[in-house]
């Protein structure tokens, strides 16, 4: 009880910039996302327009290198190029959000029923209002899938981004583990999971709207 009634003391007392680590901490991530999105999305419906090949292959095996990269390793690779600090860390994020988000759309719009887009052809759709207007609005299940899935990892990756100096929660988990402060740990960890579930909560209460809306 006394160690629950001192963390509700510490919160008081700290509350002010734990709202600045998250607030730190959800820019980084929505930087990384965007960008992840814009591209990861644009790619793999140009990739669709084409049948699977060598271009499809070498697309996704670059993509996948990044995956096969350890976090603190990638960070660690763009500190030369860009120094300390958000963009590093904001770049590095980025690289590891394409694939989930690139092999979503891809096999998403690839699910897509043929004879579907066969019969939006038929009635005079040229491609771009195929994709826009049918295969899109089906496939987008799939992308928001990926979205919410990369979304939850990014959160969690981003703590690590505190060791190149981007800020974030991560700081408070390397100031708890530099000084001994379990209470600045314990904060910083379970910070980032509200934030991650917050996040996977609201594009789910999104995902089931648009259901319902479509049916």
């Amino acid at each position: 009880m006394k160690v629950i009634q001192e963390y509700f003391a510490f919160l008081a007392a700290r509350y002010p910039d734990v709202l600045a680590r998250m607030g730190e901490h959800l820019s980084i991530v929505a930087q990384a996302m965007v960008f992840g999105c814009l591209t990861a999305i644009t790619i793999g419906i140009i990739l669709t327009r084409f049948k699977e090949g060598p271009v499809n292959h070498l697309v996704f095996g670059i993509v996948n290198i990044f995956q096969t990269i350890p976090t603190v390793a990638l960070l660690a690779m763009f500190i030369p190029l860009f120094g300390i600090g958000v963009t590093p860390a904001i770049i590095a994020l980025y690289l590891y959000s394409l694939l989930p988000l690139l092999r979503n759309t891809y096999s998403g719009i690839k699910e897509v029923d043929k004879s579907v887009v066969e019969a939006a052809r038929g009635m005079g759709y040229s491609s771009f209002q195929s994709l826009w207007k049918i295969e899109l609005p089906l496939a987008f299940p799939y992308i928001l899938s990926g979205i919410r899935l990369t979304a939850v990892y990014i959160v969690s990756w981003t703590t690590l981004a505190a060791l190149i100096g981007a800020g974030g929660l991560g700081d408070m988990i390397i100031a708890g583990m530099s000084n001994n402060d379990n209470f600045l740990i314990f904060t910083g960890t379970i910070s980032a999971i509200v934030l991650a579930l917050l996040i996977d909560l609201i594009l789910g209460i999104f995902s089931k709207r648009r259901n319902q809306l479509d049916l």
